[in-house]
């Protein structure tokens, strides 16, 4: 399985007589970056608490060994090629981290504290298909964000995103908390030495949206304003150099929707004359509005990644019907395939995605795609399951089947963010070049 839509963000090749020098010097410098990673010893940040220094030698071993690892993959900085398209392959040396070296994973993601038995779902790493993917170092990274600031929007799973970054860039960094509130849901990190900030605003519906009464499924009935985004991050980003994006699960959820303050319809609400529009409808309108909103942000400079949906991986039932996930190896790509939600939903972000995409280039912005979903749906056995809380714990908790182990699957979605990073030097040229020879 493979999803093309790489298209959107490249223009076709050129001759080489025809690259201007800026681009020139763009690959040149990037090579320099990929090719001869920074030095571990170098860059070490002297203060690493005691609390890493106790706990890490399983995970320094395997870090000691990644600078040589990543030397040994080709970049695919300056060459196109599709990241997002590949199998896992298995990765002895990982993980790089574990659940005692980083205190940044959520209690609920820590499988390994709670009794996971399996430890093979932290070795593996992702292979695109035609070239290689380095793994994450943190010392490029922190250098090429150094000065700027990155901001999680969206859910639950993108905390968990975020929490894994923290965890890879450890090695090289812990951060301090510089938080604006003592409110969890919107946290905010500082990497000193390299003046770095990086924040997470939990929006689970991207739009305004409140809790009401208790709706027919399980969960309460929430009120959707699908033309209004949620203050609680539209109004804080502005100054961000680089926003990742994402929302789905939510979704599923019983929900009444308004646009212009009227009720227009829902899905699964059981409301007599509310027509129901399915819970695709809502979703595609947040998506519209979130990326709408930040097309016109009228001082924002940086550049948006839409990390696209995260599948889950419940069997043998949903999620509150005794559904679970109790596989643990990787799927090979022929072995499964977007469907039903997943792909609707899928599809649904990559056609809000080219619309304002198209947008942002007229006014000068930089939407990305993070197609993060081929790889994670092949990772039915990296969810924590039951192994989120001990057995006996007297908790109404269900089988987690949508967020993510850590150490785990998502540790990759690093090494994309990495590489993105890398080559946006070449496209920023790329696209620049391309503006000016059609005006």
């Amino acid at each position: 399985m493979k999803f093309q839509v790489m298209e959107l963000l490249f223009g076709k090749n050129t001759p080489k007589q025809m690259i201007p020098k800026v681009t020139l010097l763009a690959v040149f410098a990037i090579l320099v970056f990929t090719v001869t990673p920074l030095s571990y010893p170098l860059f070490r940040y002297s203060s690493s608490s005691s609390y890493l220094k106790k706990n890490s030698d399983k995970a320094s071993s395997a870090f000691d060994d990644l600078n040589q690892f990543s030397q040994s993959l080709p970049s695919t900085s300056v060459k196109k090629c599709d990241i997002f398209s590949g199998e896992w392959v298995p990765n002895p040396k990982a993980p790089y981290y574990t659940n005692k070296t980083c205190w940044a994973i959520h209690e609920h993601q820590n499988c390994m504290k709670y009794g996971r038995p399996d430890s093979e779902f932290m070795k593996w790493r992702w292979k695109p298909n035609g070239c290689d993917l380095p793994v994450f170092n943190p010392f490029q990274f922190l250098e090429l964000v150094r000065g700027k600031s990155l901001a999680f929007v969206g859910d639950s799973v993108g905390r968990n995103q975020m929490q894994s970054m923290i965890c890879l860039l450890s090695r090289a960094e812990w951060p301090i908390d510089v938080s604006l509130t003592r409110d969890d849901y919107f946290m905010r990190w500082k990497y000193p030495s390299y003046n770095f900030t990086m924040a997470s605003f939990w929006t689970p519906h991207l739009v305004r949206s409140h809790e009401g009464a208790k709706g027919p499924s399980q969960t309460g009935l929430y009120s959707l304003y699908l033309d209004e985004p949620d203050e609680k991050w539209i109004t804080q980003i502005q100054d961000f150099d680089y926003i990742i994006l994402n929302g789905g699960h939510w979704f599923t959820r019983s929900m009444v929707f308004y646009e212009n303050q009227k009720l227009v319809g829902c899905h699964y609400c059981l409301l007599e004359n509310v027509p129901d529009l399915t819970m695709y409808y809502g979703y595609r309108k947040a998506f519209r509005t979130a990326f709408r909103a930040i097309n016109n942000l009228e001082n924002f400079k940086g550049i948006t990644y839409l990390r696209t949906f995260s599948p889950s991986h419940f069997e043998n039932g949903l999620w509150n019907q005794g559904g679970n996930c109790v596989r643990t190896k990787p799927f090979r790509s022929n072995e499964t395939q977007l469907e039903g939600l997943n792909l609707e939903f899928y599809m649904i972000q990559l056609e809000e995605f080219k619309v304002a995409e198209k947008e942002a280039r007229k006014k000068g912005l930089r939407l990305r795609l993070l197609d993060t979903t081929q790889a994670t749906l092949l990772r039915p056995d990296g969810h924590p399951s039951r192994f989120g809380h001990w057995p006996n714990e007297n908790v109404t908790l269900y089988n987690d089947c949508v967020h993510w182990c850590l150490p785990g699957p998502i540790d990759t979605w690093s090494d994309f963010l990495l590489e993105m990073l890398k080559m946006e030097g070449v496209r920023s040229a790329q696209e620049k070049k391309l503006h000016f020879r059609t005006n």
